[in-house]
């Protein structure tokens, strides 16, 4: 485009962004510093945690204050860290920004796109996404509206007609001056909506924590009312024993620390892929990314480097030389953008000079499969897939083009046509000129990388819109497993054969955008968890499809705006340190949740039966506290930051429950059965107390031995120091953590009950796998029979 176009001045520009007519946000990326320190205090458990320290405060039981400490250290670093992540969110996003190229004072220049006001002027190409609503004022360009309209036909736009924000530029090249911007465009309006129809669905372990907290939210409070009634009823009971007693055991159902330390370990995740260069839009996609199972892939960009080059030129027909073919390819590439790796590489190698300036043009599309010339004498030429260009006489030269495609090339084929650039194939006749060889060369990375995923369980598929062949031939050389198994796309006419196709096969070639999304769909719908790398806008509707989207930032600005994960070095060896992490992080908080819940179920149950059986609540906040701190909070957070890359299996909250039940119902026979025997011998009540407790602790003891399983360096200090610190905590801290002495028959009953925690712990474990497996089995046989 050589019309000379001025645009916008800056002093205009400047008015207009004053005037409220910049293409702002229509929402903070992230909190304000405000927001963060608001969100964290003003809570409804912090609420109702002050509420009991107060009830503490009146009675004057100061020792038994000790639950808000941890409360103060759990807000406060959770403020931290929020604050230190937004510091580290904030640098990346001013770096990965989405740029745009607008014209000012008739110079082109690179901006972000929320630095351009109405009226601006924008070059928009291939890769592109539209931003604003547009109108073309020079220029042609194929668009896909998909993400607005659904529909995944491409579609022309030439002079004077509108561009949608929130499509993307296929091929082409065009200027367009803005016409909405902000709140006020096509796909800002959506947005709006969206917001005002509710937030998008949370993650199914968050879910899972969001409403764990909101029903014990509810229950909380009548359980806390009964309580205060019964132990006021009790004989003996002052008030102050009472408030106590209450608040030790709704302190004991709040799982103070558990939602807090999954907020941070998924944030701290997200600043440590950032680390790595890895950019994460959203945080939930750390769950799903640790939970994939098959892992789909693009050859270019992936597999191989970006960068193509032109092997060889084979010439087809007799009078033609190498240089003839140069020529015509000159011819052929002058009206064509570089907007693609095989147009650079391809404009690279032929450097010529065009004969003339072409008569008209027709883009490669990736639906399309090819492209068109139209040079000055009239000939139209095409270059693009053999086996398109041909169609039913690709007989005549598919010897070739295999041989060439099982070296691992990819063949281009350069054609004179009958007809004009808009005349369909099937009514014009081709005779092929010549075939363009062009390779990518293999990630040296590759072989390393994809032999992680065949160890960690995770499947690789590679859909590629190149020759089936050839894509099996890099596949093979970069050590995927099953390469051999690949089949050309165009056979699947149906869903029904993409359905069946996404199971059997691991090459997929000659694939179309909205196959892409089908074969994606079809694997998901087979049960597994997909993961779908891309860089092209030709893998936008998969990314949108997939479970968790990975967009390489060297490729289209608008695969990287529609991905969950962008690598911003675009280098596919990261991508198994991605994958560690998102399992690292959701392994340990699933295992470390236990830690939590145990004590919050074992405290529910406690709270219910001695509210049924009229008898005294035998746990003190201060020995709570002492106990939380040293079996759930501290070691919570050490186990949080382990290595771990297993596979997640299962939903989270049966995986935690599973885990939690043992220990709660543990602890819970301990206790009940220490307080019918101590009552029956007419013990005083603090020794009861000390024994309850005690027989807390070792349950809490017990529980986090084997939430360490199997044992290392580490764990074993970790549970080794937490016992010891216990201990001298009861004895030296005694006042302070009401652990009062226990001598004669209180000592024996501590003695046989802690002895029975262990076998009856086993048993319990034993038992409650057994129950889920037999559900396990009835809800297969079910979906079998269905």
């Amino acid at each position: 485009m050589d019309v000379k176009i001025t645009g916008l001045t800056s002093a205009e520009a400047e008015r207009r962004h004053k005037a409220g007519q910049g293409n702002r946000e229509i929402k903070p990326p992230t909190k304000t510093v405000a927001q963060i320190f608001a969100s964290n205090i003003f809570t409804y458990f912090n609420g109702l945690f002050a509420l009991l320290a107060l009830g503490i405060i009146i009675v004057g039981s100061w020792k038994d204050l000790g639950f808000m400490m941890i409360i103060v250290i759990n807000t406060a670093i959770g403020i931290i860290q929020e604050l230190k992540s937004k510091r580290t969110l904030d640098k990346m996003a001013l770096l990965t920004e989405q740029k745009c190229t607008v014209v000012r004072d008739g110079e082109r220049r690179v901006t972000g796109v929320h630095d351009t006001v109405l009226g601006d002027t924008v070059a928009f190409s291939a890769g592109s996404q539209i931003f604003a609503d547009a109108s073309v004022i020079e220029g042609d360009v194929i668009v896909n509206e998909s993400l607005i309209t659904g529909e995944a036909d491409e579609i022309a736009k030439g002079k004077g007609e509108k561009l949608i924000s929130g499509s993307f530029v296929m091929s082409g090249e065009c200027f367009a001056v803005l016409e909405a911007v902000g709140e006020n465009s096509y796909a800002s309006k959506l947005t709006i909506e969206a917001k005002k129809a509710g937030k998008r669905g949370k993650s199914e372990m968050m879910r899972s924590l969001s409403r764990l907290v909101k029903v014990i939210g509810i229950l909380i409070i009548p359980l806390g009312a009964g309580m205060m009634a019964k132990e006021m009823s009790l004989p003996g009971r002052t008030f102050a024993e009472a408030v106590v007693h209450t608040v030790a055991a709704l302190v004991g159902m709040i799982p103070e620390g558990l939602y807090l330390l999954t907020t941070l370990a998924l944030l701290a995740s997200v600043v440590r892929l950032t680390k790595k260069n890895t950019l994460v839009h959203e945080t939930d996609c750390i769950e799903t990314l640790a939970r994939v199972d098959m892992l789909c892939v693009d050859k270019t960009g992936t597999i191989t480097e970006n960068k193509m080059t032109v092997d060889e030129v084979v010439v087809l027909i007799d009078g033609q030389t190498k240089e003839s073919v140069s020529a015509v390819m000159a011819d052929y590439l002058e009206p064509h953008s570089s907007d693609n790796a095989t147009m650079e590489a391809l404009k690279e190698h032929f450097s010529a000079e065009a004969s003339a300036k072409a008569l008209s043009h027709l883009p490669f599309t990736s639906t399309r499969k090819y492209g068109a010339t139209e040079a000055p004498d009239g000939s139209t030429y095409l270059l693009g897939a053999p086996d398109v260009i041909m169609a039913r006489d690709y007989s005549l030269i598919s010897k070739k083009v295999d041989e060439y495609s099982a070296m691992g090339c990819r063949v281009l084929l350069l054609a004179r046509f009958s007809g004009d650039c808009d005349t369909p194939l099937s009514s014009g006749d081709v005779y092929p000129i010549a075939l363009i060889l062009l390779a990518n060369k293999i990630r040296e990375s590759a072989g390393e990388t994809f032999r992680y995923f065949a160890e960690n369980n995770v499947e690789v598929k590679v859909i590629s819109g190149d020759n089936a062949l050839a894509v099996s031939d890099v596949a093979r050389r970069a050590g995927i497993p099953s390469s051999e198994k690949y089949i050309d796309a165009r056979e699947l006419d149906t869903d029904e054969k993409i359905g069946a196709a996404a199971l059997e096969y691991t090459v997929f070639g000659r694939v179309k955008p909205e196959q892409k999304k089908k074969l994606i769909a079809a694997m998901r719908a087979a049960g597994h968890t997909v993961a779908m790398t891309g860089d092209g806008v030709n893998d936008v509707l998969a990314l949108k499809e997939a479970d968790c989207s990975v967009a390489m930032a060297s490729g289209s600005e608008v695969a990287s705006q529609a991905a969950h994960i962008v690598l911003l070095d675009s280098d596919f060896s990261s991508m198994p340190s991605v994958v560690a992490e998102g399992r690292r992080v959701i392994n340990n908080i699933e295992r470390t949740a236990s830690l939590y819940l145990w004590k919050n179920i074992f405290s529910f149950i406690l709270t219910i039966v001695t509210l049924a059986f009229v008898l005294p609540y035998p746990l003190e906040p201060s020995q709570l506290t002492l106990i939380s701190a040293l079996t759930i909070g501290f070691p919570s957070f050490v186990l949080a930051l382990e290595p771990n890359e297993s596979l997640v299996r299962g939903r989270f909250m049966r995986n935690v429950l599973y885990r939690a039940l043992p220990p709660a119902f543990t602890a819970l026979l301990a206790v009940i059965g220490a307080i019918l025997i101590g009552r029956a011998f007419s013990l005083p009540l603090h020794e009861i107390s000390t024994v309850c407790a005690s027989l807390v602790g070792v349950t809490g003891l017990l529980m986090l031995l084997s939430t360490s399983l199997p044992l290392n360096a580490l764990r074993t200090a970790l549970f080794v120091s937490m016992a010891t610190l216990l201990v001298l905590g009861a004895i030296i801290g005694a006042k302070v953590f009401s652990f009062n002495a226990i001598p004669g028959n209180s000592a024996i009953i501590f003695a046989v009950f802690a002895a029975m925690t262990v076998p009856v712990y086993i048993g319990v474990h034993k038992m409650i796998r057994r129950i889920g497996d037999r559900i396990a089995k009835r809800k297969s046989e079910k979906r079998k029979k269905s």
